[in-house]
């Protein structure tokens, strides 16, 4: 292993141990300061207090429908849609629409499982790029080897301490307004592991495992973290074992992780052929039953201010056949990513849960860390020796599959281009002065930066939870409205006062604002739409034309894929776009600073990551501007929502 020559030591071992704040209270800190906590106990409780995921008028979903796509289409496009949209509604959508509310009315959650199936477990691509998100840590400078393990092994002692929370269930309850927010996310991202099969994916849950698998060098070690009375094994022990694993293993082994980054199918082709070699499948078993994978990485060297660019890179592929993209096992939901270059993270497997989760378990162990320099050291002093786990490779055929991952990983990794825009102009701060929210404030610069790229304006995602309802995941924020496109026009002429400007933005603010509200409720389009179109599949109907329509296609090629994972630390997320010729971004609003992870494709010469982070800066100047420049009493706004 390299180390680089500067930086200071953060994190010093001591003797003894510190008096530390409860688990509870730390996590408490933790939560997204808009929502309100309950202090009781819910050790014990199985949330009784959550909503059944209703089924909405079909009505009352295709106006809402047909005013998001307003923005998107040509008037003659419009008055097709107008056609197509009235006819599904008197026709298919209103049998549709039956059989939807029949099926939710036998269910506490009809949408629940079949998103986990569609959106996740039969989606073929890779989970690499395509699905998993990566998930930064503050970056860290690591004098020595000594300092990595020791760190890596007060993060994984951090995330033990989590799981016992989530294992008591004393993870805070959270309101918004009156409704409780369902905490089941929390108890499905520990020892939870994805199963790659041909179709259709499975998962397996193992919450009560024990255990984590560190890979170094593409090998796997079985790490247990509790003693065994159940305690978790203080971290220096943790670090001792970390150290005997990385002085054990000075050549690279076979990548059998890098066939985890390769398309569904091939990996489920490829898993065929390994586990079924005799001992392999125990290891097998080993991997996917860990509470979460360790990944110590290779030490990777990245130019000079693109530091932020290259930890983002790596958690979410590794960066490549030739750096640490096959010293990763991508079917793990919780992958713990550490790097002697001081780069720090999850990469976690989107299917069981959404982000905010894993970004509260990386607050709560930074937050742990910064309380007390001798974090970890209280726990149990009876290690058990790392075990290692023996695959082996049987045939040429599983060669193939070696390469073939390898190839492609190599091709997204190339094809990827991120560039993270630490925007220091202002923050939360600011914004909320102007009375205006945040995330909308942020979601209508990004539709202004793409208009005034592109000249038109894009279907805009933004995810919103739905965890007012029992299993809820996510709905649609469909940011792209008429309000936000009548703004960029105005950004755009040259005729139009900064009052005027201000006007508007203050109007496309309060639309954004209004169907986010929706949105939380589970009073979007997207998922009804999804459950309709479904019910035909599941009854051997054959899918309306109205899914093949312009307004239906147009609203859903979601060119801007975008979301809000907030954290108080220097720390974002970030991910692939979610079409050929989109972005996306997700950002982290501060107090006076904004975070945002843009990508886009190579191969697509119409988009550019780089022109689009200078021109979103430009946007949030602008716009500051033209507020500034405004009246300081904004008018009453009203949405056509």
């Amino acid at each position: 292993m390299k180390f680089s020559r500067n930086g200071k030591l953060l994190w010093n071992m001591a003797k003894s141990s510190l008096a530390q704040p409860s688990q509870n209270a730390v996590a408490k800190k933790v939560l997204p300061a808009s929502c309100s906590t309950t202090t009781r106990d819910n050790s014990t409780s199985s949330q009784p207090n959550l909503l059944s995921y209703h089924v909405l008028p079909l009505e009352e979903t295709l106006n809402r429908f047909m005013t998001t796509v307003e923005p998107l289409l040509t008037p003659e496009e419009l008055e097709q849609q107008k056609v197509i949209t009235a006819e599904f509604s008197k026709k298919q959508g209103r049998e549709l629409q039956k059989l939807l509310e029949e099926t939710g009315s036998k269910e506490k959650n009809w949408l629940a499982h079949r998103w986990l199936k569609v959106a996740y477990l039969q989606y073929r691509s890779p989970v690499t790029v395509f699905v998993s998100p990566g998930m930064t840590f503050p970056r860290q400078n690591f004098k020595n080897s000594r300092d990595f393990l020791d760190y890596t092994s007060k993060v994984i002692f951090g995330l033990g301490e989590f799981n016992d929370m989530v294992q008591a269930q004393k993870i805070p309850i959270v309101k918004m307004g009156k409704n409780e927010l369902d905490n089941s996310q929390f108890g499905k991202v520990f020892g939870t592991c994805r199963i790659p099969k041909r179709g259709t994916d499975e998962i397996v849950y193992n919450p009560r495992s024990d255990f984590v698998v560190v890979i170094y060098k593409n090998h796997f070690y079985q790490l247990k973290i509790y003693d065994k009375e159940g305690k978790l094994i203080a971290a220096p022990r943790l670090a001792a074992q970390l150290e005997d694993i990385t002085s054990k293993e000075t050549k690279v082994g076979v990548p059998f992780g890098i066939l985890t980054t390769d398309s569904r199918d091939n990996w489920a082709e490829a898993y065929e052929i390994l586990s079924g070699v005799p001992g392999n499948k125990e290891a097998l078993k080993t991997i996917q039953s860990a509470l979460f994978t360790v990944s110590l990485d290779e030490c990777t060297a990245f130019p000079e201010g693109e530091d932020a660019d290259e930890l983002i890179r790596s958690l979410i592929h590794g960066s490549g056949s030739k750096v640490n993209s096959g010293n990763r096992w991508m079917d793990k939901t919780i992958q713990l990513v550490v790097n002697p270059n001081g780069n720090v993270g999850f990469t976690y497997e989107h299917s069981p849960a959404e982000g905010q989760p894993i970004a509260m378990m990386m607050d709560y162990v930074v937050q742990k860390m910064k309380e007390d320099p001798n974090y970890g050291q209280s726990g149990s002093d009876n290690v058990a020796s790392a075990q290692k786990l023996q695959l082996s490779s049987p045939n040429k055929g599983l060669e193939q599959s070696l390469a073939t991952a390898q190839s492609n990983v190599d091709k997204l990794a190339e094809e990827l281009q991120v560039k993270v825009l630490k925007f220091k102009g202002f923050g939360k701060d600011f914004i909320k002065k102007q009375r205006l929210g945040p995330d909308s404030f942020i979601q209508i610069a990004l539709q202004l930066a793409f208009y005034k790229m592109h000249s038109e304006p894009p279907a805009q995602y933004e995810s919103a939870h739905l965890r007012i309802f029992d299993g809820g995941r996510t709905e649609t924020i469909r940011s792209c409205s008429n309000e936000s496109l009548a703004f960029s026009r105005a950004m755009q002429d040259s005729k139009a006062t900064d009052q005027e400007r201000a006007d508007k933005l203050r109007q496309a603010v309060t639309s954004h604002q209004t169907y986010t509200k929706l949105a939380l409720q589970g009073k979007g389009v997207d998922r009804h739409l999804l459950g309709l179109k479904l019910m035909a599949l599941e009854n051997s109907q054959p899918v309306p034309e109205f899914f093949a329509s312009p307004g239906f296609v147009k609203s859903s090629h979601f060119r801007m894929s975008t979301s809000q994972v907030a954290t108080k630390y220097d720390a974002f997320m970030g991910y692939g776009p979610a079409t050929d010729d989109g972005y996306a971004c997700c950002y982290n609003p501060r107090e006076h600073d904004i975070i945002l992870a843009i990508s886009s494709w190579r191969y697509n010469p119409i988009t550019d990551h780089l022109k689009f982070a200078k021109t979103l800066e430009q946007s949030f100047a602008e716009m500051r501007s033209v507020l500034e420049n405004s009246s300081t009493n904004p008018p009453e706004i009203k949405s056509k929502l």
